[in-house]
């Protein structure tokens, strides 16, 4: 009677250490998950708390880059992630014009005139 018990035991203990073999392997393979945007894990709670307090203080900016050949002077709001880089939340596009426009510069200026005006209008409201 106390032969079949100690079997079962020790089958359960083996079936046991592998699935503890396999877990541990598993983790292993896959390794940490990563932690920035898109990450699939959750960050530690003083660092939910930073970012969510960094969201809370991002502002509009006025920016410009080129897209195909094109000038686009536009508005980021934008906060500085925990690896501190920006981290761009939105973004407007003011105006757009042919980077070889002749007249690029007056409607660069006139449009980040207006990019400033509206950073100006939208950090104000909210």
């Amino acid at each position: 009677m106390v032969l079949p018990l100690v079997e079962l035991l020790i089958v359960l203990l083996l079936v046991g250490l592998l699935v503890l073999g396999t877990w541990s392997l598993w983790k292993v393979w896959v390794g940490p998950r990563p932690v920035g945007r898109g990450a699939v894990g959750e960050l530690p709670p003083a660092q939910r708390a930073q970012v969510a307090a960094a969201i809370e203080a991002a502002r509009w900016a006025p920016a410009h880059d080129e897209v195909d050949g094109a000038t686009r002077v536009l508005v980021r709001k934008a906060y500085t992630g925990l690896d501190g880089h920006p981290v761009v939340l939105e973004e407007r596009v003011i105006v757009t014009f042919p980077a070889d426009d002749p007249g690029w510069e007056v409607r660069f200026i006139e449009g980040m005139s207006q990019a400033r005006f509206r950073c100006t209008y939208l950090n104000a409201e909210g």
